[in-house]
């Protein structure tokens, strides 16, 4: 079964410490991966898109990696300003008649979101 999964679910950290957020998935036809940052009261924010294992993407002091089965989401010298929700979504190869949602109410209604391309 097609499953996403984000850790940690929450994190806290000091001012100026590295993070590294992780996403897993299991899907049964690859398309892309994308990170997004929501703010409180706004819309999820595309940060990146990943396409291909060894894909790596880096604006100003985040930095997002593809792997095999996940991909990390790396913030060197967090600000106070990077305190807010990190999703990660998956979209597959499939057809829209198997779309499916995996939302994580805690944490956002993007996150664990799994979907169908070309339909999302």
């Amino acid at each position: 079964e097609d499953r996403v999964e984000q850790s940690p679910q929450t994190l806290r950290i000091q001012e100026g410490d590295s993070l590294s957020l992780n996403c897993s998935y299991t899907v049964s036809r690859f398309n892309r991966l994308q990170w997004y940052r929501q703010d409180p009261g706004k819309g999820p924010k595309l940060l990146f898109l990943l396409y291909s294992v060894g894909d790596e993407k880096q604006e100003e002091r985040l930095r997002a990696t593809l792997l095999k089965k996940g991909s990390s989401l790396h913030i060197e010298a967090p600000k106070p300003e990077d305190s807010t929700t990190y999703l990660c979504a998956v979209e597959t190869q499939c057809s829209p008649s198997t779309c499916r949602l995996y939302p994580n109410p805690e944490a956002g209604s993007l996150e664990g979101c799994l979907c169908c391309f070309p339909s999302c």
